[in-house]
């Protein structure tokens, strides 16, 4: 699936592969001519994703205008629209083509199913995550435990991604209940690629160091990845309960989703300051509003 390719891509066969590729974590724009001052090349459609290409809009000239337009409005601040788009061949003439994206939904990936891991399921499934749970204990690992989960799945410590699928969307949360399980847990995923959007680990500044020294020593794991895992956890709070810490954790993977500041909005607006300032009058503050 990569290339130019000059193939016609009906449409029936684009929707398999839009959805295939959105089913395994890829976001894909799909490009369809509207419009040709020549008309022959009207209902050509293409599927582009940050990695590949597949179908043709024609010729090579329209393709590459195609490709380079659909990557940008696939980036995460991107300020291009779905809808309507003119491209040129390269040649002087223009078409018009109808620009669509489609992403997978957001995955939470909760790593031991202990009493952090119940409310933070509950606050991923609130925030439209498609939360999986995964633990080797069978009393833990249980439907009555997470309601809101999606899947609870009993796995194997040794190889616990063996039946969840990794990918650009998923947010990964280590809570699990010992260093040797979160050694072998990031010894994996540090390993795939596509990386994780979110990775992130509960625990001591002892057990992440011992953690980190594993990895870079026994594992030769690149200091520039391990860098991307955030321990500890959340954002600070002063949490303290079972609950709380889900809130930080998963405030958190809103800013880092979002890409906002993390300052109290107060602060970013300073409403009594602005516009009430300490020794003037208030009404004349507010006529100067």
């Amino acid at each position: 699936m990569s290339g130019p390719g000059p193939d016609v891509l009906g449409a029936a066969e684009a929707a398999r592969e839009l959805m295939d590729a959105v089913e395994a974590g890829e976001s894909v724009a799909l490009l369809v001519v509207v419009e040709d001052p020549e008309e022959g090349h009207r209902s050509r459609r293409a599927l582009v994703t940050a990695e590949w290409s597949r179908g043709s809009l024609g010729d090579a000239g329209l393709d590459d205008a195609a490709r380079a337009l659909a990557r940008r409005a696939l980036e995460r601040d991107s300020d291009v629209d779905e809808g309507t788009h003119e491209l040129e061949d390269g040649q002087g003439r223009t078409v018009r083509v109808y620009l669509e994206l489609h992403h997978p939904q957001p995955e939470l990936v909760i790593v031991g199913a202990g009493h952090i891991a119940q409310p933070l399921c509950t606050v991923g499934s609130v925030l439209g995550f498609r939360v999986s749970v995964l633990d080797d204990r069978p009393d833990f690992a249980t439907r009555e435990r997470f309601p809101e989960a999606e899947r609870v799945l009993r796995v194997d410590f040794a190889d616990p991604f063996a039946s969840v699928r990794v990918h650009r969307m998923t947010h990964l949360v280590l809570v699990t209940r010992g260093h040797k399980y979160d050694y072998e847990c990031l010894r994996r995923v540090l390993k795939m690629d596509p990386q994780p959007a979110y990775i992130g680990m509960i625990g001591s500044r002892r057990r992440v160091r011992a953690t980190w020294a594993q990895l870079m020593k026994e594992e030769g794991i690149a200091r520039k990845r391990i860098a991307e895992v955030r321990p500890p956890i959340g954002l600070d709070l002063g949490a303290e309960t079972p609950g709380e810490i889900a809130v930080a954790v998963a405030a958190e993977i809103v800013l880092e989703w979002r890409g906002g500041t993390g300052r109290p909005l107060r602060e970013a607006e300073r409403v009594l300051e602005r516009f009430f300032p300490e020794g003037n009058d208030a009404r004349a503050a507010g006529e100067n509003e």
